[in-house]
């Protein structure tokens, strides 16, 4: 397009000719945008998948974390009661220095920080993970002789125990004996 532009005092015949060119530009799309209702709706949906991810990662490492604290209690109960090889057994006898079966199993395990009922009776029915023969871990209480007495699972097929009066805490073989009277075993600490 050609336009004449009058200067002051100057003839519009004799003003400067000018060139201008006119660019049309197409109308701007329209996008869609959210509302912020919208939005907000968006970034909850983002938030709830993300928590529902961290929630399954934090519950698996939570079943880890609780299995692999009860092994590190059960070890360190055994090696309490590796400690009192050598005492004496006696009749009630809780320790130090001296024990009796259900008295050696719960102070050991009391330094692993777990608490025990005082008797192998009662020990047996509050202790509610239970144990079948061959899958015992170390910390694991065997129960034999009719159920009145309990040893401690040390690993290896043995047991730590304060047998009976006249002998001393010791570990023996969980042998066909061990085996003919066992009664039952449970996993403290979990």
């Amino acid at each position: 397009m050609t336009a004449s532009v009058g200067a002051a005092g100057v003839h519009p015949a004799a003003a400067d000719t000018v060139t201008v060119t006119v660019v049309k530009t197409a109308p701007a799309k329209k996008t869609a945008t959210k509302t912020g209702t919208e939005k907000s709706a968006d970034a909850a949906a983002r938030k709830a998948a993300a928590k529902k991810r961290q929630t399954k990662k934090t519950t698996a490492k939570r079943k880890i974390s609780r299995a692999s604290l009860q092994r590190a209690k059960g070890l360190r109960a055994v090696k309490v009661a590796e400690k009192q090889i050598g005492d004496p057994y006696r009749y009630g006898a809780t320790g130090p220095g001296a024990f009796d079966c259900s008295g050696l199993v719960q102070y050991a395990w009391r330094r692993a920080g777990v608490r025990l009922p005082r008797t192998t009776w009662s020990i047996r029915g509050a202790v509610r993970k239970k144990v079948s023969w061959g899958h015992f871990e170390p910390g694991d209480l065997i129960f034999t002789s009719g159920g009145g007495h309990v040893g401690m699972y040390v690993g290896h097929g043995k047991m730590i125990h304060a047998p009976h009066t006249g002998t001393r805490v010791r570990i023996d073989k969980l042998d066909a004996y061990r085996r003919s009277t066992f009664v039952g075993a449970v996993r403290p600490g979990v």
